[in-house]
């Protein structure tokens, strides 16, 4: 999900996974990919920088959960040993 502010400076979060296209007309247009349309204060470059961070922060939650679990597999509980 990342966070953008309507025409009116409501906070608006969308999630980013559903994004087809960011248009700049001259204010930002998010076309989702059922068809609707937001109007947005941030720069169409804004707002893929934010779509790049939240997937980067997938990613690591991703590789930490990984992580975790492969140490559980390592280091089992003390009531498994």
């Amino acid at each position: 999900m990342i966070l953008v502010h309507r025409l009116s400076g409501a906070e608006l979060v969308v999630n980013a996974d559903l994004i087809e296209t960011v248009e700049a007309k001259p204010d930002s247009v998010i076309t989702l990919i059922d068809g609707k349309r937001l109007l947005v204060q941030e720069a169409p470059e804004e707002i893929a920088a934010a779509v790049v961070r939240h997937r980067a922060a997938v990613l690591a939650a991703a590789g930490d959960a990984a992580a975790a679990r492969a140490q559980l597999l390592f280091f089992p509980a003390d009531e498994d040993r």
